[in-house]
């Protein structure tokens, strides 16, 4: 089963890879089932019909989804090529306590298939530019990124996985924060995870990030494991053709490697599993 669970589109705000040349590329590669996952960050961006012009960084506009365009272009995919490859609409919501109202809104009014849980930001301070980290010391910012993940899975669940767990990783310009040091605190949002029936993803972006890890981690991987988790997702977390699909075979190998028996796709907020 070739599936990629993580893809962005031209309705993401930091891309602007057309949907229907993703499905085209995806069919050309022989990808069997895709799920489209377009940002939304409510918090530090905007609606597109939020009533006063859409602010820009640069040459990007700082806004969510168009969600009516985002849902009509999906319908449109799925019906022009569903003979060709199975079509999923997902979102990724990236998600703060203070924000959690909103999504549950957005939720109720569309028939998402699947939902990516992501923290992008804490306090609507991200973690890309840095501004998040500043006047923290790496021990703090790291806690208080897993601590809002935390209180996330506690109080929102229309959603099926998270999604690359440790991405504070990425940013982090003191190096690797020890895991010993949040693994209690990962351990306890994990557990959560599994008994929500949710699950996590194996994002395969760590490569060209250039990261000397998976991401999560090979520890929070195998943790998961540990703990009893089964439901796992495989996405490329794509912007760009080059990204499409990328690293699937070797994500199974991993994933294989550390016991796990089956990925996920969705259908309906529902896990379908599939061997390894």
């Amino acid at each position: 089963m070739f599936a990629d669970y993580h893809v962005h589109t031209q309705f993401s705000d930091d891309s602007a890879y057309p949907m229907e040349q993703v499905v085209k590329d995806a069919i050309a590669m022989g990808m069997e089932e895709i799920c489209f996952t377009d940002h939304v960050d409510y918090g530090i961006k905007e609606d597109w019909d939020c009533g006063h012009p859409i602010q820009y960084r640069e040459k990007e506009p700082l806004a969510n989804v168009d969600y009516s365009a985002y849902d009509r272009k999906i319908k449109e995919m799925q019906d022009k090529y569903g003979r060709q490859i199975r079509i999923k609409m997902g979102m990724e919501f990236g998600m703060q306590m203070h924000t959690v109202s909103k999504y549950e809104e957005l939720f109720a009014r569309y028939p998402f298939d699947f939902i990516i849980l992501s923290v992008h930001q804490v306090e609507d301070k991200e973690f890309w530019t840095q501004d998040f980290q500043k006047r923290r010391s790496q021990k703090e910012y790291n806690e208080r990124y897993y601590e809002e993940m935390g209180h996330l899975v506690q109080a929102y669940s229309d959603y099926s996985v998270l999604g690359h767990m440790d991405l504070i990783a990425r940013y982090d310009k003191e190096g690797i924060y020890p895991f010993k040091k949040v693994e209690p605190m990962v351990a306890e949002i994990l557990r959560t995870v599994i008994e929500g029936g949710k699950g996590i993803e194996l994002n395969t972006s760590y490569h060209r990030y250039g990261l000397k890890d998976t991401t999560p981690s090979m520890d929070i991987l195998k943790l998961y494991r540990e703990l009893g988790g089964e439901i796992i997702t495989i996405g490329s977390d794509s912007h760009k053709p080059e990204h499409l699909g990328a690293g699937m075979e070797e994500a199974k190998k991993v994933l294989k490697d550390l016991g796990f028996r089956y990925f996920c796709t969705y259908d309906k907020m529902k896990p379908v599993f599939w061997s390894l």
